[in-house]
């Protein structure tokens, strides 16, 4: 996490360097750019269809820097890392793209999981928050709300997870861990009411905690994880 701060300040410190040397650079002849951006286009292609990441990533960095007004290159770099799980230069070069369009579906995604990944809640939380606003998506509800759990905001958390229960479809699904290869799929509204019920139990409120890790098993009965928990809330 330390590290990670570090980096953040570090890219902070230069951005307004680079900014003046992108600004400093010498006007290309048009033609030449398309010839290049073609060249480059068509390696960066080779490179992920033969499976050589670290071409592909060079590529685009050539592309960027050429064409720093098209956020697609951005995208499909931070896409690269992602996909890679080098979750520390994604979630850089998604928030580069967000400082430009803070709309940015993708983007958000990446930063939001990214930034999750590395230990940085606090700097995910946000992107989870304006993605579900955005595309009214559950699963970025239950991310917000869990991250808000994790964070101890818990009023937060509780006002996620009931507009959650309220609003979740029979056929949203979300999957726990049941060992290293093994996940269990239960309906991600089951998944709402077994983290309200971890809220509660936080704050040391047994009985609604009790009832909340029930409503989960009566919509999942095969549900572990809230099984566990509701051990935990009888004991």
């Amino acid at each position: 996490m330390k590290r990670l701060l570090t980096l953040f300040a570090f890219v902070l410190s230069i951005g307004y360097a680079q900014a003046q040397s992108a600004d400093s650079t010498v006007q290309m002849d048009p033609k030449d750019k398309i010839a290049l951006n073609i060249q480059d286009q068509a390696s960066y292609q080779l490179a992920m269809r033969y499976n050589d990441p670290e071409l592909a990533k060079s590529a685009l960095y050539r592309l960027i820097v050429r064409n720093p007004e098209n956020l697609r290159y951005q995208e499909l770099l931070g896409s690269l890392y992602f996909e890679l799980g080098q979750s520390t230069s994604a979630a850089l070069v998604a928030m580069d793209i967000l400082e430009v369009n803070d709309r940015n579906i993708g983007a958000l995604e990446i930063a939001a999981y990214s930034l999750e990944q590395v230990g940085a809640l606090d700097r995910a939380l946000p992107h989870y928050e304006s993605l579900h606003l955005l595309t009214g998506d559950n699963f970025s509800l239950y991310k917000s709300a869990f991250l808000q759990y994790s964070l101890k905001r818990y009023e937060e958390a509780l006002n996620s997870t009931n507009m959650l229960i309220k609003n979740a479809k029979s056929d949203e699904k979300i999957g726990f861990p049941k060992s290293q290869t093994e996940t269990q799929e239960v309906s991600i509204k089951a998944a709402a009411l077994n983290l309200k019920g971890m809220i509660y139990l936080d704050q040391g409120s047994k009985s609604e905690a009790t009832t909340a890790f029930q409503e989960a098993i009566e919509l999942d009965p095969a549900f572990d994880l809230a099984k566990e928990n509701l051990k935990k809330a009888q004991s």
